[in-house]
């Protein structure tokens, strides 16, 4: 496949993998169009989980599950080996471990030298308006950070959730596969990707119009428009890039960085932090109002 005259003679350089992407030559090496699509951080997600993928709990009734698949390149073929996988989800009563030192129902492991990774717990279940969904956060040296949510078909809650029900989540949403000894089994693949592009409902989530948290009260607006994150308004902008983790930059002399925290609530503030010329940070909290 990669053989020089094979290049030269084929058009679109374009080989169909499966149904989940392909490969085409960009005019140096191979890349893709199966890389994961992104998802919302979300009010939940606590660092430095114990390296584990056994994350049963003695006692709860919550379905066994095992959650495995292989992390790729970009070009959707070469196993990358040693990514960090993140993994946290509620437990079989819709509630998540955010405080205690068991840190239940979260876990971090690492692919292995075919880019295998694998985690045995429980299948979560929906809570409030949202239908049941495991976290995974998956870093890459090369990569940008990628934060997405796997859902299950059959959920009656899909078609009523904005991220589940984005046309960009239909990869992420799941077969449930049943063993023979009745316990859960759900594969899914990652492909990684460079530049991670936020997918819609998660900008749509974050647009709004913010006010400083502490005097003097600042304020600005966000928008969402074209697969974009804009701050400012009548036909005047300033477009923010994703740079991974929640965190949007915008480029300048003095560049400045919003990070979105979705509080339990629901509630969401966006940290920014100015870097002046001399490389000082100074940070400062808004709050979205609803």
């Amino acid at each position: 496949m990669k053989r020089r005259n094979f290049i030269e003679n084929t058009a679109l350089c374009a080989i169909a993998l499966s149904t989940a992407g392909y490969i085409r030559f960009d005019g140096t090496g191979y890349t893709g169009d199966c890389e994961t699509t992104t998802d919302i951080l979300g009010p939940f997600y606590r660092p430095d989980s114990p390296i584990r993928n056994n994350l049963t709990v003695e006692g709860d009734l919550g379905k066994r599950t095992e959650l495995s698949g292989i992390v790729r390149h970009k070009d959707c073929v070469t196993p990358y080996k040693n990514a960090k996988i993140e993994l946290w989800h509620c437990n079989s009563e819709g509630v998540y471990d955010n405080a205690s030192e068991e840190y239940n129902y979260r876990g971090t492991t690492f692919t292995d030298d075919h880019g295998k990774y694998l985690f045995n717990t429980i299948l979560p279940v929906p809570y409030g308006a949202r239908p049941a969904h495991f976290h995974l956060m998956i870093s890459a040296e090369g990569y940008q950070p990628l934060v997405t949510q796997l859902y299950f078909t059959g959920d009656p809650g899909l078609s009523k959730d904005a991220s589940s029900s984005s046309p960009t989540a239909a990869k992420r949403i799941l077969p449930v596969l049943t063993r023979k000894d009745g316990t859960k089994k759900i594969v899914y693949n990652v492909g990684m990707s460079e530049i991670v592009a936020p997918d819609p409902p998660v900008l749509d989530k974050l647009a709004g119009f913010y006010i400083g948290a502490s005097a003097p009260k600042i304020s600005f607006n966000l928008s969402a428009k074209n697969k974009q994150l804009r701050m400012g308004g009548a036909g005047v902008y300033d477009i923010l890039t994703y740079v991974g983790n929640n965190t949007f930059q915008l480029a300048g002399a003095n560049p400045y960085y919003l990070l979105f925290e979705i509080m339990p609530s629901g509630s969401i503030n966006a940290i920014m932090t100015v870097v002046d010329k001399e490389g000082k940070k100074k940070s400062y909290v808004y709050m979205k109002q609803e």
